[in-house]
């Protein structure tokens, strides 16, 4: 059975698990780390598949893009596209569907319980984004137990937000006292509003709700439930097909994200220029990537090996959380959903990322 990006582009993965999970095979993922050769990626046209909507959590791929450093590497960029979710764009990635996809590591562990395999050939957040967080004044108290919680209902969008959120609230034996209801992805506003009075995001929504002179109180669901934020996926066919292709993109990506590092104002220039709908919204842009870079991009793994390094005890945590409170399909070998084998440690702003940029 042939797979082609025109066979399952609006296809969902849970529907095709049975049929595809013979067209794509896992990467191996104690495979080293690639070496700073020259280039050659013999790919027209590659894109990007965000997780959901432009913002200053994608500045790494837009920097990277207007200075001209995937083309440098030899990649042509033809274009970033907005997502659906971090579940669809592990599922994209897993059907091939997307040349690289930004997603999150618990959904392409779900993805591949599903029958599919995306594979993360990156780590751009080192921990997780998703918060718990509720505007003081509504909620009637400072938010600092996730016990608070108890006999609330919790707002949440769907993918990433969503899985590790009930994961939390499993995690504090707090499923059967707390109800998550489906509030899209304008959780920021439903909150102020007071549609709902907890809601379920990420950091930067936490950045978007404050602006709004609100008190926000929030927690942090990475504390409890270890997983990566951010990743890059692809499928492994596209790997086995286009080495030079990942290569280039990796080494791209992590010299934007650390020019980006480097000069905050400057990239979201970038970022506005590129999606001029957010020029109203410039500092709060400017807030969450400012918290990304400095709070997030780095790591010990990071330290030690270079930017965007998997470490296979987060992998096997984030799984071994999963399969315990029967978020995964079918039992997936965490081992096999990454691979450091394309991240060019020998290149500059991989190996030395720490080093040349200011945090």
């Amino acid at each position: 059975m042939a797979c082609t990006r025109r066979t399952y582009l609006a296809v969902s993965s849970g529907a095709l698990a049975g049929l595809t999970a013979g067209c794509f095979t896992n990467t191996n993922a104690n495979a080293g780390p690639g070496t700073s050769q020259s280039l050659d990626p013999d790919v027209d046209g590659a894109e990007l598949l965000l997780n959901w909507q432009p913002n200053g959590l994608h500045v790494p791929y837009y920097a990277a893009l207007e200075r001209g450093f995937y083309e440098d590497q030899g990649l042509e960029l033809a274009g970033i596209e907005s997502g659906e979710g971090s579940d669809f764009s592990a599922t994209q990635a897993g059907l091939n569907n997307a040349e690289f996809a930004v997603t999150s590591s618990d959904q392409v562990l779900n993805v591949n319980s599903e029958g599919l395999s995306p594979v993360c050939i990156g780590v751009i957040m080192q921990r997780s984004p998703v918060v718990v967080f509720t505007d003081r004044e509504r909620f009637g108290d400072e938010l600092t137990d996730p016990e608070q919680l108890a006999g609330e209902t919790i707002g949440s969008g769907p993918g990433m937000v969503r899985l590790m959120t009930e994961a939390y609230l499993e995690y504090h034996d707090l499923s059967d006292d707390v109800e998550i209801a489906d509030a899209g992805h304008d959780t920021v506003q439903q909150l102020l509003t007071g549609e709902i009075d907890v809601a379920a995001g990420v950091f930067g929504d936490v950045v978007d709700a404050s602006r709004q002179n609100a008190t926000i109180d929030d927690l942090s669901v990475g504390e409890d439930v270890p997983a990566y934020g951010h990743v890059i996926a692809t499928s492994q066919s596209f790997l086995d097909s286009n080495p030079d292709a990942a290569r280039a993109f990796l080494r791209g990506t992590a010299r934007g994200a650390a020019w980006a590092s480097n000069d905050v104002d400057g990239a979201i220039d970038v970022l506005v220029e590129a999606t001029p709908e957010l020029e109203e919204a410039r500092e709060n842009q400017r807030d969450t990537w400012d918290i990304l870079r400095t709070e997030y991009l780095v790591s010990d793994a990071v330290e030690e090996n270079g930017w965007g390094w998997n470490d296979g005890d987060v992998w096997e945590e984030t799984a071994d959380v999963l399969e315990e409170y029967g978020f995964l399909e079918n039992e997936v070998d965490p081992d096999e959903v990454w691979t450091n084998e394309y991240l060019d440690t020998d290149y500059e702003y991989i190996g030395d990322f720490t080093d040349v940029t200011d945090e």
